[in-house]
């Protein structure tokens, strides 16, 4: 009797987060995966080539000879792409990364998707460590990598799976949200804003898609809803069939810092129901553990469970990740991408080192970035740090007047070796320097640390 061959699946797009955690999870499934992307490039493709995936750069029409069963394609691709097209002339199988995900993986699953604007990433993290604390060992996804698991997926023979919830589009051929297709029975709600101006005209058009999210949500199931949150409001005011979780008021689950934000407790319509010492600093990521403890508490998990779990939270990559620290000035990177965010980021450092000047390092990289949607927060919420570094190459928009408000406590520029040499000419002893970007920045961050070991050495 021979043995039956593995379903063999090539993924378009692989080096993504979503995709290339989606490939890592195909391969502990059993699956053959093999896969291409543009301008392949660690750490994504280092992960997967460790794992034995098979990684092939560019969209060449001759991949086509690898015969996989199904072709998974990421929303990176679009019309006009060699291989696709080839693909679609010759009637061949393929699937988006979203529908494969559910289809093979998460339809057997209790689903815990974390959805919103800002904390997507460190708010899975949390939640899946909760849940592993707490010995259920689930499978997981998320866009970055939590420290206290070293990769961004994996797939267990737990009956639960978190993942971050992405209201990005889905495919080139189904531009519905992606978090439409996860089914959850466990929906974190955690804010919501305009954003990726590139795919939503406005606002409402987001509130559409995180209303048919909820409608995915079963009657049995539950939403952890921010009351903060007007946007998430309207949104559950359209309708609503689950039970709703409500964090973030006074008569629903709170949280109440002593101590400048060293000892945080629980409570629930005024009443202590814990309390940790968080090892993470800032109100929004405070949010981001009390969403990540109700969803879990969802899943069986007591309250009381989770806070132990979060004192022991190693974080994510990228996300306040302390880089380095040279002659007492400490280089942290943050993903913050969006105003809110990067106001968010800067007053819980300051909350935390109130003694320390913080010297925030910027790159307007995403969309709603770079054509200028932002634009009337976006000076507001980088003047809490004393000092401002933009980059500035790219804009479709005069950053000079954008920052005139800010004076000399601003420094643009198109060029990151002249910014790089500012910044650490500037630093002293006992700074922060919060680089902040949802990109690699020209690699701007080994740039400074260099830059201050060598002024360090002379």
């Amino acid at each position: 009797m021979t043995e039956k061959k593995p379903m063999h699946i090539h993924i378009i797009g692989v080096c993504g987060s979503f995709m290339g955690g989606l490939a890592a999870i195909a391969n502990q499934a059993g699956y053959k995966v093999t896969g291409c992307d543009e301008g392949v490039y660690p750490p994504m493709s280092l992960q997967l080539q460790s794992m034995g995936i098979d990684l092939i750069e560019g969209w060449g029409i001759e991949q086509l000879d690898l015969n996989p069963d199904l072709y998974v394609v990421g929303n990176v691709v679009s019309r006009g792409n060699a291989l696709m097209e080839e693909i679609l002339n010759r009637n061949l199988p393929y699937v988006s990364g979203p529908q494969w995900l559910h289809d093979s993986v998460l339809a057997s699953k209790w689903v815990l998707a974390v959805a919103g604007t800002h904390g997507k990433t460190t708010t899975t993290a949390m939640l899946a460590k909760i849940l592993d604390y707490a010995g259920l060992n689930p499978g997981f996804l998320v866009g970055g990598v939590p420290i206290d698991f070293g990769v961004s997926s994996r797939l267990t023979q737990s009956d639960f799976f978190v993942i971050e919830a992405d209201e990005y589009d889905t495919a080139f051929f189904d531009k519905r949200s992606k978090f439409l297709h996860y089914r959850p029975r466990t929906a974190v709600l955690n804010n919501l804003e305009y954003d990726h101006a590139d795919i939503f005209p406005n606002i409402d058009a987001i509130e559409t898609q995180f209303h048919h999210f909820v409608r995915t949500v079963p009657s049995k199931g539950a939403l952890i809803v921010n009351q903060d949150s007007p946007a998430l409001s309207r949104v559950t005011e359209r309708g609503c069939w689950s039970e709703v979780i409500p964090f973030g008021g006074a008569e629903s689950w709170s949280y109440r810092q002593l101590n400048n934000g060293e000892h945080i407790e629980i409570l629930h319509n005024g009443v202590i129901q814990g309390a940790y010492e968080p090892s993470f600093f800032g109100a929004h990521n405070l949010d981001n553990a009390l969403a990540a403890l109700l969803a879990a508490r969802h899943g069986g998990v007591p309250v009381e469970v989770g806070l132990r779990a979060l004192e022991d939270f190693g974080g994510v990559k990228r996300r306040m990740e302390l880089l380095g620290e040279v002659n007492k000035i400490k280089v942290y990177d943050d993903f913050a991408h969006h105003p809110t965010a990067i106001k968010a980021t800067l007053e819980g450092v300051k909350q935390r080192y109130p003694d320390s000047r913080v010297l925030a390092v910027f790159e307007p990289r995403s969309n709603s970035m770079r054509l200028g949607h932002h634009n009337a927060y976006l000076s507001d919420s980088l003047a809490i740090a004393d000092l401002v570094y933009c980059y500035t190459g790219g804009l479709d928009w005069n950053a000079n007047e954008l920052f005139a408000s800010i004076g000399d406590a601003a420094f643009l520029s198109d060029d990151i070796n002249v910014m790089t040499r500012s910044i650490v000419e500037n630093a002293r002893p006992g700074d922060l320097i919060l680089i902040m970007s949802n990109g690699g920045f020209q690699n701007i961050h080994e740039k400074v640390l260099d830059l201050l070991r060598s002024k360090s050495l002379k």
